[in-house]
């Protein structure tokens, strides 16, 4: 017989843990391309677009693994999936530290593609599903708002660390914090047995065939707002610029963006006390595209706006990305649920980069964000047949 104590960690310090460990797990992976892709590429004599590849493919295999570690999670709760995280992730980082080439430089991105599988968001979701079950969501939004700040601390840290000691001794560093803070977090508080067994066998048909249509819908939905999101992210800076703003003013705008996801987690967890999970997931999901409507005005100073709502977007959708499944589908095979949602995802934010770049260099940017404003505004559609149908939701 499992220890209860062992099986049911108290809410509040695993959506402590969880939510430091996604700081430093996001700071320390994805989010350093970032910070160090222009010295890499003087030091290896290559071009920054050729690197990047190296991690675009690492999103491939992020997304690929997906659905086998939301599995692992399933089965064996996150304990021992996260702790190998954890440590795959430092590898992964030692490996880049010392790449003399291109070669060792992608083989390290591969190394990191798994180790971000077993680290981010899905993967802690998938941890907080297994062990509370219908009680998740609190601890979901928690862990999100923790890790909202990883771009916000991670980019100005990792600069002054590049500064001072170079990117190769940055990446060091990194594989340090992921040894001996992240594992020691996962050991000491993720609960190694999942704890919600108590769960229904087997749902009827008719269950099961409305749940099939309730998750292709959540994936599309979100599969299409990561694919806009994600090709925004990689070129922001140039869409900035092209809504009339001076170079120092994009900038301010394009940081406006992390303040605004960090603003509408909160958002979301204080506005749970009035509406409920869906329409707060469809006021999320509007928020983008009455954001690109301000662009109509012609303003420059109208960019702010737009950067702050689509800013506060994705913040709320990050949260709802983790707690939907589990409201709408029920906590019976969560974990695996959100590794099968996360891959169609994973695989739109790898390649959404590389397919808008040819529009992006063709249309007006007031144009592009109209365009992407209207995409979003078609998936926030996908929302509308979704229905909180379970216990605990």
């Amino acid at each position: 017989m499992p220890d209860p104590a062992e099986a049911t960690p108290p809410t509040r310090r695993l959506t402590l843990s969880l939510g430091l460990h996604q700081l430093l797990a996001w700071a320390t992976t994805f989010y350093v391309p970032a910070v160090i892709v222009g010295d890499v590429a003087r030091d290896l004599g290559t071009s920054p677009s050729v690197l990047i590849a190296g991690f675009s493919g690492a999103l491939l295999i992020t997304g690929v693994c997906s659905p086998m570690v939301g599995s692992w999670i399933g089965r064996a709760g996150g304990r021992k999936p996260m702790a190998a995280g954890a440590l795959i992730s430092a590898a992964g980082l030692l490996l880049l530290a010392g790449a003399p080439n291109l070669a060792t430089w992608w083989l390290a991105w591969a190394v990191l593609g798994l180790g971000m599988a077993l680290s981010l968001y899905d993967a802690a979701f998938a941890t907080a599903g297994a062990t509370l079950g219908p009680a998740a969501p609190a601890t979901i939004t928690g862990i999100a708002l923790i890790g909202g700040f990883a771009s916000t601390l991670g980019w100005p840290i990792g600069s002054l660390l590049l500064n001072e000691l170079g990117w190769r001794s940055t990446l060091l560093a990194y594989a340090a914090l992921q040894v001996v803070i992240s594992l020691p977090l996962i050991l000491s508080t993720v609960p190694a047995l999942v704890a919600c067994s108590a769960l229904p066998s087997k749902p009827p048909p008719e269950d099961h065939r409305r749940d099939r249509l309730q998750l292709a819908s959540l994936t599309g939905f979100f599969a299409l707002r990561w694919f806009i999101t994600s090709a925004i992210a990689a070129h922001v800076l140039l869409l900035m610029s092209g809504l009339g703003l001076r170079p120092a003013q994009a900038m301010m705008a394009a940081m406006l963006i992390g303040p605004g996801q960090v603003a509408g987690r909160l958002l979301d967890w204080l506005a749970a006390r009035w509406l409920g999970p869906l329409s707060r997931a469809r006021i999320g999901a509007l928020l983008f595209p009455i954001g690109s409507l301000l662009l109509l005005s012609g303003l420059p100073e109208a960019a702010f706006g737009f950067a702050l709502l689509y800013g506060v977007s994705n913040g709320i959708l990050t949260v709802n990305r983790g707690t939907l499944p589990l409201l709408i589908l029920g906590p019976q095979g969560y974990a695996a649920r959100i590794g099968q949602i996360a891959l169609p995802v994973m695989l739109a934010q790898a390649s959404a980069p590389t397919l808008a770049a040819p529009l992006i260099a063709r249309v007006a940017e007031p144009e592009v964000i109209l365009l992407a404003g209207a995409v979003a505004g078609v998936s926030a559609l996908m929302l509308l047949p979704l229905r909180i149908r379970h216990a605990g939701g």
